[in-house]
């Protein structure tokens, strides 16, 4: 087997063991796994809502605008991404599953945020 694929992210010090298939990391029923999804969704239909209200072009114009310049516009995508993280990586810690564990199972894109540091807002909830 890959060596990539087997090995673990660092563990936080509240799970020792790593699991060794996303079924022994994740519990979760239907009704859990759709807040995970609806959580996600909300702040995507409120970028929606606000880019067809013109908070896109805005956006852009005041960072061209500012003391940056353009150069500003590269640190967009750092930002968008950082909240989607913190998003994802919050829901996850509500629901009892640390984003910091990676199952010897997965690995790769797009299943490798286990690598970064987590953005949750919250501790890990325990189960």
């Amino acid at each position: 087997q890959n060596s990539k694929m087997t090995k673990m992210a660092p563990t936080s010090p509240q799970s020792q063991s790593s699991p060794a298939t996303m079924q022994e990391l994740d519990h979760r029923t239907v009704p859990a796994w759709f807040l995970s999804f609806s959580a996600a969704m909300v702040p995507f239909c409120a970028f929606c809502y606000g880019h067809s209200r013109g908070v896109t072009t805005r956006v852009v114009e005041r960072v061209v605008k500012s003391p940056v310049g353009v150069y500003g516009l590269f640190a967009l995508p750092f930002l968008t991404l950082g909240m989607e993280k913190s998003i994802y990586d919050t829901v996850q810690a509500w629901q009892g599953i640390n984003p910091n564990v990676r199952p010897a199972d997965r690995g790769g894109f797009p299943s490798g945020g286990a690598e970064l540091p987590s953005f949750s807002l919250i501790p890990v909830r325990k189960l």
